[in-house]
């Protein structure tokens, strides 16, 4: 038994030599398993090193003003183009995206709404909530409206625009357009937008939680007013 045990002494230690940082140098590793095996250091020169931490190529990222519009052409032709606010533009990120957690096809006007209250911080949203309009309310509505999503079913990373939603987006285009104010297009033209829509279920939920023609007037008066600083 113990002839067939592994001895210490088995392996021979390399004799270490005095390293040259600028030239590679060669030892021996002798075992009675493997016989002889020749290893080569690799030079701690930093110019070796350097493949090992190749640059990485730079990042270019592009930052969107606008929102789809059907109509380009239309805002081409103007000297003036309206832009939107970021806060407008986040709260549109945020529909869509909401209308993906529904696991709804599209993006509709009721994902439009739900982005404006999510946003939280701009001027519409603080006035739906003024006006007893919560997200929490939105959504109870919205599954009132369509039931329970299909568990199977997924939504397409970014879901098209239903025409009722860009139709809401368009409203709110020409709407600043017409003012011929100066300024953004605010998530206050959204909803107002969205409002006209009749037919849409956004609107529907809007008249569901008591928003009416009068609502709208004092929303649209707000906006009107010279010291009105946007989606603050």
């Amino acid at each position: 038994m113990a002839a067939n045990s592994l001895s210490a002494t088995s392996l021979t230690r390399p004799e270490f030599k005095q390293l040259n940082p600028s030239k590679p140098t060669q030892d021996v590793l002798k075992t009675q398993w493997v016989g002889t095996i020749s290893t080569t250091k690799l030079s701690l020169h930093s110019s070796n090193l350097r493949p090992f931490f190749a640059k990485r190529p730079p990042i270019n990222a592009t930052i969107s003003f606008s929102l789809p519009t059907a109509k380009p052409e239309r805002v081409a032709a103007t000297e003036k183009i309206p832009i939107w606010s970021s806060k407008a533009i986040k709260a549109y990120a945020m529909g869509e995206l909401e209308a993906r957690k529904i696991k709804s096809p599209t993006t509709g006007t009721e994902a439009i709404l739900m982005g404006i209250l999510i946003e939280g911080t701009n001027f519409a949203s603080k006035f739906l909530r003024g006006n007893g309009i919560t997200l929490q309310k939105v959504r109870d509505e919205i599954f009132k409206m369509r039931g329970k999503p299909d568990m199977y079913f997924f939504s397409p990373e970014h879901p098209p625009l239903t025409e009722a939603a860009q139709t809401t987006l368009d409203w709110a285009i020409d709407e600043k357009l017409k003012s011929g104010e100066n300024g953004e297009i605010t998530t206050s033209h959204l909803l107002l937008g969205l409002w006209k829509q009749e037919e849409s279920p956004g609107h529907q939920i809007l008249v569901a939680l008591g928003f009416n023609d009068d609502k709208a007037k004092e929303l649209r008066s707000f906006i009107s007013e010279p010291t009105f600083e946007g989606d603050s």
